[in-house]
């Protein structure tokens, strides 16, 4: 909540209007002590602003909490054709590999955001290669990950990255604004122990990422 109330304030760089995706709402449960996060997320899909669109996904509406499903349009989606999703992932990604590519798109199940989830590692150093990915296209790594269980490749990920931190910070980089960036990894990687959603700490880790090298 605290990353989509601050982007919600913003104002469009490029378009018209602001697009928020939160996947998996079914999951949206109300916890003690986080009455403030789960009023502030129904003021805002009662009156988003102008230029911002909100849209929740759930695989079964019916599990929506009653005070969501009371201020949303519910529209029904089709899973995508394997062809639609073979042609994105030739296209796109680049999967020329006919045995890697019917793989990934039997495991997508119709869903292009489950092609970011399958990428095989091809690294030699465990989560090298999703630590790059994380750091070109953080937006889209939050979107390819599952929305549960943040430990194993997630972590292997996080300490790539606080690895190549070190590296960049022992070759001569801005030490403070590297020490910082590594702090902020650390503790995702803390948090990735626990229960905790891995999309969302991608995003809120890009996000936090984004404005220590800003600063």
């Amino acid at each position: 909540m605290r990353l989509l109330l601050r982007r919600l304030a913003l104002t469009p760089a490029m378009g018209t209007r602001k697009v928020f995706i939160v996947g998996d709402a079914e999951r949206l449960i109300p916890q003690l002590g986080t009455e403030v996060a789960a009023n502030a997320l129904l003021k805002a899909l009662e009156e988003p602003p102008a230029d911002s669109v909100i849209i929740l996904t759930a695989a079964d509406p019916s599990a929506l909490l009653p005070t969501v499903l009371s201020r949303i349009v519910l529209v029904r989606v089709a899973r995508i054709a394997d062809s639609d999703v073979t042609a994105f992932a030739q296209q796109t990604l680049g999967i020329g590999n006919k045995a890697e590519l019917a793989q990934r798109v039997t495991a997508a199940e119709g869903c292009v955001g489950k092609l970011f989830a399958t990428a095989p590692v091809r690294s030699g150093q465990p989560g090298g290669d999703q630590a790059a990915r994380f750091l070109d296209a953080p937006w889209l790594f939050a979107l390819g990950q599952v929305p549960f269980q943040a430990r194993g490749g997630f972590t292997d990920m996080l300490d790539s990255l606080a690895s190549r931190l070190r590296s960049e910070a022992q070759r001569g980089g801005d030490t403070e604004k590297l020490v910082e960036a590594i702090a902020l990894v650390l503790d995702a990687r803390d948090l990735a122990q626990g229960n905790v959603n891995p999309q969302l700490l991608a995003a809120v880790l890009a996000e936090d990422l984004q404005m220590t090298r800003a600063s």
